[in-house]
């Protein structure tokens, strides 16, 4: 069975805290050692450039996050780890969907219309500020997904309309050009990532300027968390855990038994300055060996670039490269002396494959065919779920399905074959593919 594909994009801004490492790059460092997955982490240095305009400051930053990830132990030869501007075919795939994507769809993306509320509360006009990069962000994160099939795609919830649109670009590409170009990406939502409070006790966040470096040094790793803002409560006074952020900061380093026995203590009476000495001891040295690996990257980033260069190279060849010569051809951007199937002669046969088509109608619901030329073999019920249409698809391309029970998610096709006979044409063709390697 081949590996699931599961797809990360990492945004390249600002320093990584203690919060990115607990939230994000830990659990996905953890996922990446799935033997059935087949991983994919990107540095998203286009989508940087929305926000940031300071040459400087995305050098540095796309440094930072990659050597803080590798640090971390992202292993580069396990998993693919490739910053987006080294793949060419991504902005150029972004220009084939951006001609397959309605404008109403990116209208309703909730970046551009949080932009557009700001301005109106301001007074000004809709698009006051608003760059063509932020309008077409979506576009851009769709080619992320898509180039590549990812079949799953892990974000956080406010990322989640994102992938529906990249599914709803994928289904219209598709029914544009009348094949199964893409596969449709699914949503991953961990409910269990941690989110660790900040200094001030909010969510740490750049946002909030309450961060904690992933890799300050001890010393000043020391001084921040002696900084934690806590209650007022003498040593010898019970200290409550929820909502303690002393507490979900040492939880979210230590060991279960470890943070159970930190949480009696607490509430036993344990003074904030004992405590939070305690909370630097534990996060020093968890973090100090990744702290020395992060420090010896920094100081060669060309280590870092060979890393980078070498994962692009073999993806293109291997992904990216054969998946736009096909949509190339696919939108008929051709060699001028290939033959059209169309401008074929009559005495050279053309031997037209049938196709499985996944795609969406006016009425908002779901459908797939089977079509073989112009001819439709099969012929779905509507769907108001697209992953029950899918898992239809799925189901029949990987064989193993009979005529009873397909029969009563289709619909019988005027001048069709039997679906029997469909089937069996499918799977003719599932063979003679098979047999051309």
């Amino acid at each position: 069975m081949a590996p699931t594909r599961v797809l990360t994009g990492i945004t390249t801004s600002g320093t990584p805290h203690l919060g990115n490492y607990a939230g994000a790059i830990r659990p996905a460092i953890l996922s990446s050692q799935d033997s059935g997955t087949e991983a994919f982490y990107f540095l998203a240095d286009y989508h940087a450039l929305i926000k940031a305009q300071d040459p400087a400051l995305v050098q540095r930053s796309t440094l930072e996050i990659a050597a803080a990830w590798l640090a971390c132990g992202l292993d580069p030869s396990k998993v693919w780890f490739y910053r987006q501007s080294d793949i060419p075919e991504i902005p150029e795939l972004t220009w084939f969907l951006t001609c397959s994507t309605g404008k109403g769809m990116l209208n309703r993306a909730h970046a551009y219309k949080a932009a557009v509320d700001v301005n109106r509360d301001r007074g000004e006009d809709d698009d006051d500020g608003v760059t063509a990069g932020l309008f077409m962000y979506p576009v851009l994160m769709a080619a992320d997904i898509l180039i590549f099939d990812a079949n799953k795609v892990p974000v956080g919830r406010d990322q989640i309309q994102h992938i529906e649109m990249a599914r709803d670009i994928a289904l219209r590409f598709n029914h544009n050009y009348d094949g199964s170009y893409f596969v449709l990406p699914e949503v991953v939502i961990d409910e269990q990532v941690a989110t660790l409070p900040g200094l001030d006790g909010r969510k740490m966040s750049k946002s909030y300027n309450n961060t904690i470096p992933l890799f300050a040094s001890s010393k000043e790793l020391q001084k921040l968390i002696a900084g934690i803002v806590t209650d007022s409560r003498l040593p010898g006074e019970p200290k409550d855990i929820d909502g303690n952020s002393i507490y979900e900061l040492y939880a979210a380093f230590a060991s279960a038994d470890d943070a159970a026995a930190f949480a009696a203590s607490l509430q036993g009476g344990l003074g904030w300055g004992d405590a939070k000495k305690q909370l630097f001891e534990l996060i020093d040295r968890v973090v100090s060996p990744m702290r020395q690996k992060y420090e010896s990257l920094i100081a060669n980033p060309s280590e870092i670039e060979a890393i980078l260069l070498d994962n692009a190279a073999r993806l293109r060849e291997k992904f990216t490269m054969p998946k736009m010569r096909e949509l190339r051809s696919a939108v008929g951007i051709r060699s001028l002396d290939a033959r059209p199937v169309e401008a074929a002669a009559d005495d050279v046969p053309v031997r037209v494959l049938p196709v499985i088509k996944q795609y969406r109608e006016k009425d908002g619901r779901f459908y797939f065919k089977l079509t073989q030329g112009d001819a439709v073999l099969l012929q779905s019920i509507a769907f108001a779920d697209p992953k029950a249409a899918g898992e239809w698809v799925s189901r029949i391309r990987t064989g193993g399905i009979d005529m009873d029970t397909l029969g009563p998610v289709v619909e019988p096709v005027a001048d069709a074959p039997s679906v029997e006979a469909a089937l069996d044409v499918l799977a003719a063709a599932q063979r003679e593919k098979d047999a051309q390697g």
